[in-house]
């Protein structure tokens, strides 16, 4: 099962001062949301926002430990 709390402070440092909530949605590990408030998010798409968050987890996702993560943004 992925650490959350690793997953929201992977977030926040590549993302500074953003506000990050990150959950398990059905309680196995497999289906995660993170929900993002982001100074940097100011200008760009909604795919470019979630692209970064998603950016600052790869390595999860490369390591097999994140298999899916729904995110929802906004800009601060």
């Amino acid at each position: 099962m992925p650490d959350l709390a690793e997953l929201q402070a992977m977030i926040e440092a590549a993302l500074p001062g953003a506000e990050v909530e990150v959950s398990d949605e059905d309680g196995s590990g497999q289906h995660l949301l993170a929900v993002v408030k982001a100074p940097q998010f100011e200008g760009l798409s909604r795919i470019d926002q979630h692209r970064l968050v998603k950016a600052a987890v790869k390595p999860r996702f490369d390591d097999g430990s994140v298999h899916a993560l729904s995110v929802k943004t906004q800009p601060a």
